[in-house]
């Protein structure tokens, strides 16, 4: 594993922790369901990028 590859591990790592972080404690007094929904799609999304930064490299070919 590169050191691109684990800077990129670690980014995605820190954006699933903020999923989790995020809405029970900055958004804890936020009554609509929707705040949390529009958090969690905007962190798939970079999710996916980060994903994709991640194996775009990645061929069979070395």
């Amino acid at each position: 594993m590169n050191k691109k590859e684990k800077i990129w591990g670690l980014t995605i790592l820190i954006i699933i922790l903020l999923g989790y972080l995020i809405p029970y404690t900055l958004l804890s007094n936020v009554a609509k369901w929707y705040g949390s929904f529009l958090l969690w799609t905007v962190l798939a999304i970079l999710i996916i990028a980060a994903n994709y930064m991640l194996t775009k490299d990645w061929s069979d070919e070395e």
